[in-house]
């Protein structure tokens, strides 16, 4: 089956992922499967799920990570959204980044060219009003954010709060958002 080029980027990026995370295979084989299988896979329209984008953002000087309280689901999450067409999944995190933070000054993490996920993961929408639930096929990236930046909360969240990276065990009760706090807590040690 020929895959457009949108899609092949991503598919490409997901195979750099893998050569880096061999251990997310189970949860990257899914994504890829989705990917190739539906044209319309960045677009809400997909019923069955979609890919979006996040970002794992960390203080400029890298001790506290950035949680949003999301409105709809009434959890602490990482800041991200739907990648609404646009086939770039760093850009979403990015823009995602932006509009739920009110900060617009961010690097990435390692910033070498390339942007390669921190991380990947599948997880279930639960039903809404019209909307049947779905999967969000979430495409993670490691930011930082420029020093000296006020947050502003958008209308998709109730608060939006630092917490202590050491503090991340006792503060996060799902194994997506821990492993990636533990992939940066990684990363930083080896970049130090």
């Amino acid at each position: 089956m020929a895959v457009d080029m949108h899609r092949n980027a991503l598919l490409d990026s997901l195979e750099r992922y893998l050569a880096r995370h061999p251990e997310d295979q189970l949860r990257t084989d899914p994504i890829r499967q989705f990917v190739r299988a539906h044209a319309d896979c960045f677009e809400r329209s997909n019923l069955e799920g979609h890919i979006t984008a996040s970002a794992w953002i960390l203080s400029n000087d890298r001790k506290h990570f950035l949680m949003t309280l999301h409105n709809k689901l009434d959890r602490w999450l990482q800041l991200g959204g739907h990648a609404d067409g646009d086939p770039d999944t760093a850009r979403v995190a990015l823009r995602e980044a932006r509009e739920e933070s009110g900060m617009q000054d961010f690097a990435f993490f390692p910033s070498n060219g390339a942007q390669l996920p921190l991380d990947i993961d599948v997880h279930v929408i639960p039903e809404r009003k019209s909307e049947p639930a779905h999967l969000h096929h979430d495409i993670r990236y490691l930011l930082v954010a420029g020093p000296h930046q006020e947050l502003r909360i958008s209308d998709e969240s109730a608060a939006l709060r630092w917490f202590a990276s050491e503090d991340a065990e006792r503060i996060l009760d799902e194994e997506s958002t821990l492993r990636m706090a533990r992939r940066t807590r990684a990363l930083l040690a080896k970049a130090r």
